[in-house]
Parts: C-alpha cells; sequence; structure tokens
C-alpha cells in the first residue's frame, strides 16, 4: 500500500465518527449559512479572498462520483483562502462542471477575489444538499494543499463539503479549516 492516501473518508453528519469532534468545531462544520458571513463577524480584523490556483483540470476521483461527473471530464477548479486580517482561516476548493457554466453561473468563473459565498447566498434560489466532514491529516491531498505555506503545521485539520445548485445546476465547494480558526469567536 502506498503511504500517500490520496482521497480523505468523507462522513456524513449522522455516522458515529462524528462524536469525536469537538463542540465548537461541529458548530462551524455544521453551519448552513454563509462561511463567508460568519468569518467576517469573528473576526477582528478584515476579510479577504487570495486565490491560490484557478483553472480548468480534471476533479479528483471522489469530487467527480459526488458531482455525478461519470466521464472523465474537466472542471473549473478554483482554490482559494479566506483571510481574517493577515492570517488564513480556511482553504476552499470549490469545483464547477462545465455544464453548470451557462446563462449567470458563467461569473464564477471570473470571481477574481470575491468570495463564492457572497454569491451562492445571494441567490435565493439556490439550494444545497447534505454537509459531509472529514478529518484530514499530512497524507491527504486536501491536508497538503490547505496547509501549504503555513509555518507550523498542525497534526489533522477538519474539513466539510457540500454540493451547492444555482438554477439546479451543481458545484462543489470544500472548505478546510486552518490551525489560526478562531472557534469560539461566534
Amino acid at each position: 500500500m502506498s503511504s500517500l492516501i490520496h482521497d480523505p473518508q468523507w462522513y456524513t453528519h449522522a455516522h458515529r465518527f462524528l462524536h469525536h469532534i469537538p463542540r465548537e468545531v461541529q458548530d462551524w462544520l455544521f453551519d448552513e449559512g454563509s462561511l463567508t458571513a460568519r468569518i467576517i463577524a469573528a473576526c477582528n480584523g478584515p476579510f479577504r479572498v487570495e486565490i491560490v490556483s484557478q483553472g480548468w483540470q480534471r476533479p479528483f476521483a471522489n469530487e467527480a462520483k459526488r458531482l455525478g461527473m461519470t466521464q472523465p471530464q474537466r472542471a473549473w477548479v478554483r482554490q482559494v483562502h479566506l483571510y481574517c486580517g493577515d492570517t488564513p482561516w480556511v482553504f476552499a476548493r470549490t469545483v464547477v462542471p462545465r455544464k453548470t457554466l451557462t446563462g449567470a453561473q458563467r461569473q464564477l468563473v471570473g470571481l477574481g477575489s470575491k468570495s463564492l459565498g457572497t454569491v451562492l447566498f445571494s441567490d435565493p434560489g439556490m439550494t444545497r444538499d447534505s454537509m459531509e466532514v472529514a478529518r484530514l491529516c499530512a497524507p491527504h491531498y486536501f491536508y497538503r494543499n490547505a496547509t501549504q505555506g503555513l509555518t507550523h503545521l498542525p497534526t489533522s485539520v477538519w474539513g466539510r463539503r457540500s454540493v451547492f445548485y444555482l438554477k439546479h445546476k451543481p458545484l462543489l465547494v470544500n472548505e478546510i479549516f486552518l490551525p489560526a480558526m478562531k472557534y469560539n469567536t461566534v
């Protein structure tokens, strides 16, 4: 078996594994409101989005499966850090299938440093499916992507993901909570 684990194990809210998540972490992981709005409310400094990377690429296998992509296809993948002041609190990876990028949803490729949450939660027709969570450690690709550039690497970090629908068109949002996250602030 390879020492590199590519896919983290994602769990639904009802799974027994979740009883081991600290309560204050659960409050953030399962908050169904806008993560952007919650960070802004908790942050004692300015909020900003910094693009790590974006472009057309093949989603990871578990992402394609969650989106119902049956054939190997490219999707628009955007990776960002959500900052409180000068500190990254969250690493987010959004996967948008090509079929989603029609009509008003074409704007998703041109967000720049605008928060995706602002777009999603301002759309009155937006829906979201069930939340999944994972505890990520060094061998997971999400852990490596999320913690790249951090001075002190934690043993593990928590992440969540769900599929959002705009006009019934899907996009997958993965959000990884970094060590600087202030769970008890809101």
